[in-house]
């Protein structure tokens, strides 16, 4: 009798269906990643959660509108520079520094506008600024 001799098959990986298991994995974490975009900041200024500040005897309210105007204390002077602001700043105070001034930005006032009311306010001698804010009541 003569037996033969099996020819034994060697075990094949198969790549295809691994391959496959890995794209969809791959798929599935590109949907489930939520993505941060720091470049694109939406702001939406200004609010606060605290109680408004009390009022202080002396307060010069300069008022800084979307579109780069100002008003010290309801008097408005347009879109002035920092020396005008400072004389405007200067006789609302009374020759009083302890006076406090209240900057009321628009939120979409631009940033070099609020900037030019403390650098008035400096070159004037005035040291107290705050910053007027909508109250928003926390949950």
């Amino acid at each position: 009798m003569k037996f033969r001799h099996r020819h034994r098959d060697e075990p094949e990986v198969n790549l295809i269906a691994f391959i496959d298991v890995l794209l969809v994995v791959l798929i599935f974490l590109m949907l489930s990643t939520s993505f941060s975009r720091y470049t694109a900041l939406e702001l939406t200024l200004p609010s606060a959660g605290s109680a408004p500040p009390k009022t202080q005897p002396l307060e010069i309210i300069v008022s800084v509108s979307a579109d780069g105007r100002y008003a010290v204390n309801g008097n408005a002077l347009g879109p002035v520079e920092v020396p005008v602001l400072a004389a405007a700043l200067r006789e609302a105070a009374q020759q009083r520094t302890d006076a406090q001034i209240v900057v009321a930005a628009d939120a979409l006032a631009p940033h070099q506008r609020v900037l030019n009311v403390l650098d008035a306010a400096r070159s004037v001698g005035l040291a107290r600024i705050a910053y007027a804010a909508q109250h928003t009541p926390t949950p």
